[in-house]
């Protein structure tokens, strides 16, 4: 597992820094002492970013070494039409009268599919919209017939949302739609939904879908049956520091428990075609000085996690180049198209080649890993 990968010969960052603040977080950072809600306040106020980013790639070099990870992986959205008319979402569309909307069908799939397994594609990371005849019996249908089509491929599908969401539908438990869909070939879940999970936040951004305990609670479940996820949390809309704080104080919580995430991945909040953009008067998009924030904080605060994920089709290529020195030791991957940011206006490529990652981790002066989903090691460059 590329966590393992530690260096004994870390260089440990100045022990002064502008602001007198982080001083006592770097003495708790550098004795293995854990960061709490106060300081995870502190990080943010800091106007010392350079000297927060430093703690960050110091922890993240003690835990991962120089190396950077990445996977050729596709992104497939089975249908844009939804139910939940979240305000933060430029993606989904009303299921019936949206001119845009569309649903693949199940051979349409198959037939990506059987194109990904010539490309040599590891993952598929499959999410979309949430409608009745786009749910558990379509995709336990869809699922074994992609594992036939390519047996080797990793699925990593279904949010915490559409798994309560189906569950709901179908009058089942958590669990036996987890059970049910593992039988049929899903892999792990990715870590999309959490949103953040302050109540007085998600009941603006995002009041169709479950809670924050739901979230979790899916997340439990799907740790007990053997099932790694991620974890991720938006930020750059309405919310404050206190709520980023507590959304990464519950995600370590659960993690402690459970040890079943594998990633943190700050998400940057694209208000373009939002109603939440309409609604308030919200900034163009979050800064590179956000983004390297947020990647330094969760590094810190979620000790716990063996990886910080700088998801490029958020941040930018160049500001995930730059997070590399910020705590990041994963950089997402080639993509192979990405439409859900992309429809709230995201300007990056819609896919990164792989020669183009390789570079760009290693002009960030570190060594470019391909991984599987699970972090175990395929290729170091």
């Amino acid at each position: 597992m590329i966590a393992t990968a530690t260096a004994p010969d870390v260089a440990v960052p100045r022990r002064s820094f502008s602001d007198p603040d982080l001083a006592p977080i770097w003495e708790k950072v550098s004795s293995g002492e854990r960061l709490g809600f106060d300081d995870g306040l502190a990080l943010y106020r800091s106007p010392d970013l350079l000297g927060v980013g430093r703690m960050a790639a110091w922890a993240n070099a003690r835990r991962n070494g120089d190396r950077v990870s990445f996977i050729l992986n596709k992104h497939i959205n089975p249908t844009n039409r939804c139910v939940a008319f979240c305000d933060l979402c430029a993606f989904g569309v009303h299921p019936a009268k949206a001119p845009n909307a569309y649903t693949f069908r199940i051979e349409e799939i198959v037939a990506q599919v059987e194109r990904l397994r010539e490309l040599g594609v590891s993952e598929v990371h499959m999410v979309g919209g949430m409608v009745k005849d786009v749910a558990l019996d379509y995709f336990l249908e869809l699922l074994p017939r992609m594992k036939a089509a390519y047996p080797a491929l990793h699925i990593k599908a279904f949010t915490a949302i559409e798994i309560d969401t189906y569950a709901r539908w179908a009058k089942l438990t958590h669990e036996e739609v987890l059970r049910r869909l593992m039988e049929a070939g899903l892999d792990s879940m990715p870590g999309g939904g959490a949103e953040i999970f302050d109540p007085e936040v998600r009941d603006v951004i995002c009041d169709h879908k479950c809670g924050a305990e739901t979230w979790l609670a899916v997340h439990r479940t799907a740790h007990a049956l053997g099932l790694r996820s991620n974890a991720t949390m938006l930020y750059g809309h309405i919310e404050e520091p206190r709520h980023r704080v507590d959304h990464m104080l519950r995600l370590r919580a659960l993690q402690d428990g459970t040890g079943g995430f594998m990633t943190f991945i700050p998400l940057a909040f694209h208000p373009a075609n939002t109603r939440l953009a309409q609604r308030y008067e919200l900034p163009s998009g979050t800064t590179g000085f956000d983004d390297l924030r947020n990647v330094a904080v969760g590094r810190l605060l979620l000790d716990n996690f063996d990886h910080v994920k700088a998801y490029w089709i958020m941040m930018s290529p160049a500001v995930a180049q730059v997070a590399l020195s910020f705590g990041v030791d994963d950089i997402d991957g080639t993509v192979k198209e990405e439409k859900i940011v992309h429809e709230a206006g995201a300007t990056s490529p819609m896919e990164l080649p792989l020669a183009e990652i390789v570079r760009l981790v290693r002009r960030a002066g570190k060594t470019p890993v391909r991984r599987d989903t699970l972090y175990n090691v395929l290729e170091v460059y």
